[in-house]
């Protein structure tokens, strides 16, 4: 039997149905789970992809596709907003693994399941789109059924993938400011299931987006392309605490779960107690397999005291949000924790994750805010070596300030070894191996943490940033564009927007993008000179007018290089934006890791030897594409 005779399985159900409507997808997929050799299955499987692509490219972007790559393809129909991002996803996941086939040596079998798993979702969607209806024996979330407690036939939980959904809880309590508590309960939940690595967990950040929506639970789930999802609600009077979760199924969104919990809190203890059992009983009633490590770090509780454990909940909500004002009072939380109990890891933990993100937005230079990274970072460490977070942000330190690039993905791999649902880790190690110029491995990962984190503005934001690093202009532009409808008035994504559409050459939404992607707000008089000069005398007088505002806030303000060096290419002052390069390099910035894969952007410097000289002391490798 081969390692992935399940997932054979489950395509096998659907084979019928695409044989008797979509003949030739359907030979396709039956030589696909036919064989027993990873090379073949991974071979035809990318074939029914094109099949799939190929048509989407016909009826929905309106060409032939002719000899244009997959890859091509599927970025445009998401550019173009015609297919599901989940369901792009997948088609990338599939399309990335699946051209390994070609190569017997270098992969692993057991990379034959995602493939399949995501031709699955791929095709199930595909029979939706084309109006093809699935028998309920020939569904995948439809398998060998059981009996509910009404008598209702309901789906096979050990058949079905394991993505689940934790919705935020609802604060049930009189005093609405123990929102913040009942949330920190929520997130540690959903925490112990993302250490699982037989689940897939879709992060806090795009679940977030649902709190007091009334969509249905299948319109969420389609959202977010999960299977399962969890509601809950909690209250809190004093030192009394009830918890009720529930466990829905969303292919019929049938019950399968729940339970009420309630104690007096004296303790951390108590709150952990019941956080694990919650965690335990849904990883349990998915059948999720758990390694004895998993459940070590799943049962493992703080030593923290009660009050000490309330101010870290009311700085983690604040520290997600990357205003100045916003880390300045996590900040103000976590030193006022610390005040109280010194001798807490996940304390110094959130102070260097705090002070990683004022240095990586401008709000500090390095000079002043890398000390407090090293020094919370030891004392972390020190305390507990065994956070994930910790080793994210040695992966970061090793990247972004150190430039050692062998010791940030060992950092990287040890907090995904710890937490395989950390989105933040696969996107930041995404960003690594692209810097490495392992453009392949990047994607995957970036896709991966989309998926986990599918509906997050700011993971959005660094996916674009990814794809601009790739060369992907177009692609890194779209994802710029919808992470602004969602996330309005954010400036990060008009710097996405301004970068991509600069590569893109299209000038019209670089101009209108530059007057929020600057450090500072930009007047209106001062905008519609730059306009005036765009439009009479083109982009690179434009941005002379650009340089001049930039190089009178520099004066007084601090400024990162890459503001500065970027948009002096842009004005054809190359030696100007090497100035900036040698200050960035002298002061150590951490944005220097990535003038390399800015290359699209930075090209004029790879003609100045100065600027090849430093890539090569910093050990960045050089894209092919310069």
């Amino acid at each position: 039997m081969v390692i992935w005779s399940v997932e054979a399985k489950e395509l096998e159900k659907l084979s019928k149905t695409v044989n008797d409507n979509l003949p030739i997808l359907g030979k396709e997929v039956e030589a696909t789970i036919k064989t027993n050799d990873a090379n073949v299955v991974l071979l035809y499987a990318r074939r029914c992809l094109e099949v799939i692509v190929t048509e989407l490219c016909e009826t929905e972007l309106n060409r032939p596709r002719k000899t244009e790559p997959l890859k091509g393809i599927i970025d445009k129909l998401n550019s173009e907003y015609k297919v599901p991002s989940h369901i792009i996803t997948s088609m990338h996941s599939l399309n990335s693994l699946a051209t390994f086939g070609t190569h017997p040596k270098d992969f692993d079998p057991e990379q034959v399941k995602p493939v399949l798993n995501n031709l699955s979702i791929v095709i199930k969607w595909y029979l939706r789109y084309k109006n093809i209806e699935i028998p309920a024996k020939s569904d995948l979330l439809s398998r060998s059924s059981v009996t509910d407690r009404e008598g209702t036939d309901i789906p096979d939980i050990s058949r079905i993938e394991k993505s689940i959904a934790l919705l935020p809880f609802i604060n049930d309590s009189p005093d609405q400011e123990n929102t913040y508590f009942i949330n920190g309960v929520m997130e540690e939940i959903l925490n112990n299931l993302q250490k699982i690595k037989d689940l897939r967990v879709i992060s806090r950040t795009s679940v977030e987006k649902f709190r007091g929506q009334n969509k249905s639970i299948s319109e969420i789930a389609e959202e977010l392309g999960v299977n399962y999802v969890v509601e809950g609600s909690g209250q809190k009077y004093g030192n009394a605490f009830r918890l009720r979760a529930q466990l829905i199924m969303t292919a019929k969104e049938t019950h399968l779960w729940g339970e009420s919990f309630q104690s007096e809190i004296n303790d951390v203890k108590d709150i952990f107690n019941i956080q694990i059992k919650i965690a335990k009983s849904l990883a349990e009633e998915l059948k999720a397999v758990i390694s004895p490590e998993e459940k070590r770090r799943i049962e493992k509780i703080p030593s923290a005291d009660l009050e000490v454990y309330e101010e870290y909940l009311k700085a983690r909500s604040y520290w997600s949000d990357f205003t100045r004002e916003s880390l300045t009072k996590a900040l103000e939380f976590l030193n006022s924790a610390i005040e109280k109990d010194p001798g807490w890891a996940p304390l110094y933990a959130g102070l260097t994750e705090v002070w990683m993100t004022i240095q990586q937005f401008g709000y500090e230079p390095p000079s002043v805010a890398a000390p407090k990274i090293i020094e919370n970072l030891n004392k972390a460490l020190e305390l507990d070596p065994d956070l994930s977070n910790v080793h994210f942000i040695r992966a970061m330190i090793a990247h972004l300030m150190e430039w050692d690039w062998e010791k940030s993905e060992k950092e990287f791999l040890k907090a995904l070894a710890i937490n395989p649902g950390d989105a933040a880790s696969r996107m930041c190690y995404a960003q690594l191996l692209a810097v490495l110029n392992r453009n392949d491995e990047a994607m995957t990962q970036g896709h991966l943490a989309n998926s986990l984190d599918p509906l997050n503005s700011t993971m959005k934001m660094w996916y674009g940033a990814l794809l601009m690093e790739v060369g992907d202009c177009k692609s890194a532009l779209s994802v710029g564009e919808e992470a602004l409808v969602a996330d309005p008035g954010n400036w990060v994504h008009y710097t996405t927007i301004e970068t991509a559409a600069y590569r893109c050459k299209e000038y019209d939404k670089v101009i209108k993008a530059v007057r929020y992607a600057l450090p500072f707000p930009v007047e209106e008089d001062a905008y519609k000179e730059i306009e005036k000069i765009y439009h009479e005398h083109g982009i690179v007088s434009a941005y002379e007018e650009v340089m001049n505002l930039l190089e009178k806030f520099a004066q007084d303000n601090p400024i990162t290089f890459m503001d500065m060096a970027m948009r002096y290419v842009y004005s054809n002052k190359p030696d100007k934006a090497m100035e900036w390069i040698e200050k960035g390099l002298e002061m150590h910035d951490p944005q220097m890791t990535y003038i390399t894969t800015l290359c699209y952007n930075l090209g004029p410097l790879f003609k100045i030897p100065r600027f090849i000289e430093i890539a090569g002391q910093m050990k960045l490798p050089i894209p092919k594409s310069t």
